[in-house]
């Protein structure tokens, strides 16, 4: 919105992202590049105080995004800006391999998490917001409907927050607990075997996706049994999504490049590999 004459609501975003960085800040120590989800589990457990903010900022979450949306929807520049911008087909989106709300913005209601559900997804009440237009207003209505659904898919995956452990106990792939490492000569063992030469899963290929926010994030492994795999590939959307560009730029000025790159929102990091 910055770019196309809306700044007011790119500065009440930023408010927004820094509390969810609290919550980060409070749960791993870190406010970006968390590294809390690892392969068996996580690195510790929800402690309440994380909890007692997330539901916080929960509770605020509608009526903020809200006035976000009146914001935007009612600003005529913006509008104009981005009506009938950068449109794509729905042939032309499915043959590029556009996936996540670039795709469902052409109406294609595909979400991995309901085509392929995974983790408890399937037994979350969540819709798949699409739209008609393929073009950047249409993209920007699915992200602003999606963020209303990812907000009931929070409150529903904190009401369901189950006891128990947060690690697979299964030494030869799992990295010991910290504790465990520093007092047992069998968990040091395993912690030095691990980081030193890695996981060794079977012999075999695997290809795994899961719906990102930009799209589908996909992971090819080739394994020959050891602890570096044969063969890695890393299906990114952003890098995926911005091949679409060339088509998304016929007939437009020079000054709605910027509109439509945002559209994508691609993540320069993920696409350059």
């Amino acid at each position: 919105g910055m770019d196309v004459g809306a700044l007011t609501v790119f500065m009440w975003t930023f408010r927004e992202r820094e509390k969810l960085y609290d919550v980060f800040e409070h749960i791993v120590g870190a406010r970006f590049t968390t590294s809390y989800t690892r392969i068996g589990g996580l690195a510790h457990d929800l402690l309440p105080e994380p909890e007692r903010m997330i539901r916080d900022y929960l509770a605020d979450f509608l009526s903020n995004l809200d006035e976000c949306e009146r914001l935007l929807n009612r600003n005529r520049i913006f509008v104009e800006r981005t009506d009938g911008i950068g449109p794509i087909s729905t042939e032309r989106a499915i043959d590029l391999g556009l996936t996540g709300p670039n795709l469902r913005a052409c109406g294609v209601q595909h979400d991995l998490r309901r085509a392929q559900p995974y983790l408890i997804y399937k037994d979350l009440d969540f819709e798949v917001p699409t739209q008609e237009g393929g073009d950047t207003l249409a993209r920007y209505y699915v992200r602003m409907a999606e963020m209303k659904e990812s907000y009931k898919i929070i409150c529903q995956a904190l009401d369901r927050l189950p006891m128990g452990d947060i690690h697979a106990f299964k030494p030869k792939k799992v990295l010991p607990r910290k504790d465990r490492v520093y007092t047992r000569m069998e968990e040091l063992i395993h912690d030095f075997m691990i980081v030193n030469f890695g996981v060794e899963p079977p012999i075999g290929e695997v290809y795994h996706a899961v719906e990102a926010p930009k799209g589908e994030l996909g992971f090819y492994f080739y394994s020959h049994g050891e602890g570096q795999p044969w063969r890695m590939k890393i299906r990114s959307p952003s890098f995926v999504n911005l091949q679409s560009l060339p088509t998304l730029v016929q007939g437009a000025m020079i000054s709605d490049v910027v509109a439509i790159i945002g559209s994508l929102d691609p993540v320069m990091g993920e696409a350059d590999k």
